[in-house]
This record gives C-alpha cells, sequence and structure tokens, in this order.
C-alpha cells in the first residue's frame, strides 16, 4: 500500500488479521522512518506486481471483459499479458 495508508488502526487491522503490514511510510514532521531491510524488498516486488497489474487494467483490455465464462476471460487477459510483454520486451530493445 502507498504511503496514505501508514496509520496505526490500518496496521493495527492488519497484524490482527495474522498478516504483516508492508505500507510506505509517510513522512510526518518531516521524517520518514525507513522499512525493515526484508519488507523493503518485499515492497519492491509487489510495487512491480502491481504495475502489471494496472498496465493490465487500463491499457490491454483487463478492466473491459466482455466474454462470459472461465477460460474465456482467462484467454483474454492472457493475450493482454502477451501484448504487455511484447511492448516491454520491444522498449528493450529500442
Amino acid at each position: 500500500m502507498d504511503s496514505a495508508y501508514d496509520a496505526p488502526p490500518i496496521h493495527a487491522f492488519s497484524r490482527a488479521l495474522g498478516h504483516v503490514p508492508i505500507i510506505d511510510p509517510h513522512p510526518r514532521g518531516g521524517e520518514k522512518l525507513p522499512l525493515a531491510p526484508a519488507q523493503a524488498q518485499r515492497f519492491k516486488e509487489r510495487s512491480a506486481s502491481e504495475r502489471v497489474n494496472s498496465l493490465l487494467k487500463e491499457r490491454y483490455g483487463g478492466r473491459w471483459v466482455r466474454v462470459r465464462g472461465a477460460a474465456k476471460v482467462m484467454c483474454h487477459l492472457m493475450f493482454g499479458l502477451v501484448a504487455l510483454t511484447a511492448t516491454a520486451l520491444f522498449a528493450r530493445l529500442c
């Protein structure tokens, strides 16, 4: 989550569910507390997957799936993922 979710009640609720909250710290009073090294690495990995999900939804049709059935929806999303991958590979080549 981004720094807007850095609040004690959200941290407490996440811990009550048995989760470890990995939320970007909000700089309060001009001082930003760093995440633990393991949490910082996990935050980077999660941020990358969230970027892919965002691109899939915004640019490659993931938001407007107009087919019915799990197999057809999966096919639709996988075509979007293939297009996203091809675009990323092409960007690295040029």
